[in-house]
């Protein structure tokens, strides 16, 4: 088979299964309802049960990049996808808190695939194409829409104990077709003879925690996100969770498919001109979701008159899908500069950036859950977010835009200084 052919099997392949490895990652997006009413749980242990699978999704990131690099992709998925399928079986079988707690931890090794994926991905194709690339693998980020569209009708149909039997029977058939459809290049094996303490030398470079800090929103904020929005919708809206479901997965399907747009905006204007519109545009949407539910009293000259302001489940939906679609654009921005900058060890800097992504999409579930114990408004989980961009915002404009051109035809030559 030519290299073109084996170059194309391998990224539908891979965009598969790491599509059912997303959608394994979410699944306590949906089940945790009912295991949150089982259990009696507040929402700070809620947000902590749902981001156990990211905690070590998130760790393992940076030895599977590493690991990628020396081993190859195609043995190193293949090994993670199968050591998940007991997991995801047994958590059927969990009774308290902490059974959920240790399996989760288990179960989120499969979030772990993106760092085997993106750079196995990317060494099939030329460097001009590999933004577009690694966005079409990206796009199985859409396997949190594949979550939230399958699990619910599970839990109503049959009660919530038989999504994880059957997500471990979909696991175990994906090991099997990746294995036969995927292939192996000796030639995109990287030499290993550097320990892994001295790969993660690699963060005393501004520039990778500069993208640690812009991955920490654009994909940490879609996974916490991802995990929040069903039961937000319950929460604050009233839905059933078949409608929370559905319209969750508005802000999840955008976020996933349309990373490969992202891909491409990046290879054709520039990593940097794609990540700056991105932050701006999710500033302006978190600013509006930020706002609470609340009612004021004017004084009028007919007397004092209330009025309510607040969003409408339909603007708020609207909203959240502008949203995902521009974290799904800079999810894909953000690894072309990856590409760009670190082409040589493409494995470990996306592990560590990919650490940084999935270690706030630990963190801000936990926070969310914490704030709404805290202060009882739900929407104080778009205020953290909005705070984060900000961060973001300043750390690019003082490191970036003061410096190179962001708009016009000279967008895609955009450098990128410390």
């Amino acid at each position: 088979m030519s290299k073109k052919r084996q170059a194309l099997s391998v990224l539908i392949a891979s965009t598969f299964a790491f599509t059912v490895c997303f959608m394994v990652w979410m699944m306590f997006a949906v089940i945790g309802i009912p295991i949150k009413k089982a259990l009696g749980l507040n929402a700070t242990e809620f947000g902590l049960m749902t981001a156990m699978p990211v905690l070590s999704g998130s760790l393992i990131r940076v030895p599977l990049g590493i690991w990628t690099d020396k081993y190859g992709g195609r043995v190193v998925l293949a090994a993670l996808m199968a050591a998940t399928v007991p997991a995801i079986w047994f958590m059927a079988l969990a009774t308290e808190f902490w059974h959920y707690l240790a399996i989760g931890l288990v179960v989120g090794l499969a979030g772990g695939s993106f760092s085997v994926g993106t750079p196995y991905v990317a060494r099939w194709f030329p460097k001009s194409q590999q933004g577009f690339a690694m966005g079409i693998f990206g796009a199985g980020n859409a396997g949190a829409a594949v979550n939230k569209f399958l699990a619910p009708v599970l839990v109503v149909g049959f009660g919530w104990t038989m999504v994880p039997h059957v997500y471990a029977a979909i696991m175990f058939g994906t090991v099997l077709l990746f294995w036969f459809f995927s292939y192996s290049d000796p030639s995109h094996l990287v030499p290993s003879h550097v320990k892994f303490r001295d790969q993660l030398k690699a963060l005393k470079d501004p520039k990778v925690l500069k993208y640690c800090q812009y991955y920490s929103i654009v994909f940490g904020g879609y996974v916490a996100l991802s995990l929040w929005m069903v039961q937000y919708y319950v929460g604050e809206f009233g839905l059933d969770i078949r409608i929370a479901a559905l319209l969750a997965a508005c802000f999840s399907l955008p976020g996933g498919v349309l990373r490969a747009a992202g891909g491409w905006m990046s290879d054709k204007y520039g990593a940097h001109s794609v990540t700056w519109w991105v932050l701006w545009v999710a500033w302006i949407c978190l600013f509006l979701l930020s706002y609470p539910q609340f009612d004021f009293t004017v004084a009028t000259i007919g007397g004092p008159r209330t009025y309510h302001v607040g969003l409408n489940v339909y603007v708020f939906t609207i909203l959240m899908f502008i949203l995902g679609m521009a974290l799904a654009f800079g999810k894909a921005s953000v690894f072309k500069y990856i590409s760009d900058d670190y082409a040589s060890n493409i494995g470990t800097i996306s592990g560590i950036v990919g650490l940084a992504g999935g270690m706030g999409g630990f963190i801000l579930p936990i926070m969310f859950g914490a704030l709404v114990d805290l202060t009882g408004i739900r929407s104080s989980a778009f205020m953290l977010m909005y705070g984060v961009v900000w961060v973001s915002l300043i750390w690019m404009y003082l490191t970036e835009v003061r410096r190179s051109e962001y708009m016009g035809n000279d967008a895609a030559l955009a450098t990128q200084p410390n």
